[in-house]
């Protein structure tokens, strides 16, 4: 008996679950908006970047100027070939009078050799005072007789209201004056003493340098001429002074023979030094 033929029943064409789809599609968007956000960042992060360079570039560029207005400043700059000096000084002129024009109650910025970098105008202002301040200042002391009655080893000193005292180069220690700054200086001192015809021995006036760990250094010396007369004191003086090289620290100080015998008088006894 003959069978119907049928044909073979198609398989059912299998179809993505609705799950995996959306676990595909939510990925995705994360994926997307991962994305988006890194470039935003990205972006960012390059444009800073830019900005910084942009600056460094910038503050090259006026360092370099900056260099050369320093380098038209000096004699080797100015017959340099390479550089258009004149033009320089003039360029930087006009950034001094743009900047006097905007700020006019404050200081233009001045160049200072030496110096590699720009410094605010205020604080120029004020190193330039006070440097010029310091240079005004002398480095020099002064100082009267101070009287004892005692005899002894080292002459003693005062102030005055009228002679100098640079208290922060130059200090007063126990009848010794101690330079802090190292250089030529002038050293000198007189001394005013009472002699007597019946005193046979001179009357000496020394100026020492100390020195703690051996023995002091002569640096003058001078002896009175002795009086004949018969007077019961007979009033004399002796000055002396020189210039010598003292090195940081050095103290120097005034000795005589017979300290009793010196005279106190106002200006009659002083002992003084400067830095040439």
């Amino acid at each position: 008996m003959n069978e119907p033929y049928s044909p073979a029943t198609p398989r059912p064409i299998s179809s993505t679950s609705p799950s995996t789809m959306k676990m595909f599609m939510g990925f995705l968007a994360v994926f997307i908006v991962a994305q988006t956000i890194g470039t935003v960042l990205f972006c960012l992060y390059l444009h800073m970047k830019m900005d910084k360079m942009e600056e460094g570039l910038r503050l090259n560029e006026d360092y370099i100027f900056l260099r050369k207005v320093q380098k038209c400043q000096t004699a080797e700059g100015q017959k340099s070939t390479l550089l258009d000096c004149e033009k320089i000084l003039k360029g930087f002129q006009d950034i001094q009078c743009k900047d006097g024009g905007a700020n006019k109650g404050e200081p233009k910025f001045e160049m200072q050799k030496g110096h590699e970098h720009r410094e605010h105008p205020h604080s120029t202002h004020k190193n330039e005072t006070s440097v010029a301040a310091e240079k005004r200042q002398p480095i020099a002391a002064h100082l009267a007789g101070q009287k004892s009655n005692k005899t002894v080893s080292v002459l003693e000193w005062k102030m005055t209201m009228y002679g100098p005292m640079n208290n922060n180069l130059i200090s007063y220690q126990e009848g010794k004056l101690k330079v802090k700054e190292a250089g030529l200086y002038y050293i000198y001192s007189q001394v005013s003493f009472c002699t007597k015809a019946a005193t046979s021995a001179p009357f000496t006036l020394y100026i020492y340098l100390y020195l703690p760990m051996e023995e002091d250094r002569l640096l003058l010396k001078g002896l009175d001429t002795h009086s004949t007369s018969m007077s019961f004191c007979d009033l004399q003086s002796i000055r002396e002074g020189g210039v010598f090289m003292l090195r940081e620290g050095d103290m120097v100080f005034v000795n005589v023979t017979d300290s009793t015998r010196v005279n106190y008088s106002h200006g009659s006894t002083y002992f003084g030094i400067f830095k040439l």
